[in-house]
């Protein structure tokens, strides 16, 4: 059984930081794609950026292009996003999210099938 649980939400000023991190376990293959998403009050949920577990087919969006890192540990089943220069904009829930599959196609906007719970991101300015 697949769970995701993400950690490291919080306030922050418009131009700070956060980490973002997503403890994975239960994925049994070797081979997924790693996701964050956000969705915000009245808005369409939205992939921020994705990566392959076994490295690189790194996606961003592209309001977050410059500002946002997402990185993995693989020996301990991490997945963490680097949001740097917030925004109001950035203001929203985040989840991790899995699915399977591997480079090229981790850039595709495929459908995810394991989601966390999320972890709320606050920006004021």
């Amino acid at each position: 059984q697949v769970q995701l649980v993400e950690s490291g939400g919080g306030s922050v000023q418009a131009g700070g930081s956060l980490r973002l991190s997503c403890a994975a376990s239960g994925l049994t293959y070797s081979r997924y794609c790693m996701g964050w998403f956000r969705q915000a009050p009245g808005k369409e949920r939205e992939r921020v950026a994705s990566i392959y577990t076994g490295g690189g087919d790194t996606y961003y969006a592209d309001s977050v292009k410059g500002r946002f890192t997402v990185s993995q540990d693989n020996a301990k089943n991490m997945l963490y996003l680097q949001m740097n220069s917030l925004k109001p904009d950035d203001t929203a829930m985040y989840y991790c999210a899995a699915r399977l599959g591997h480079a090229p196609y981790c850039s595709r906007d495929w459908p995810y099938n394991y989601w966390g719970q999320g972890t709320q991101v606050t920006v004021s300015s």
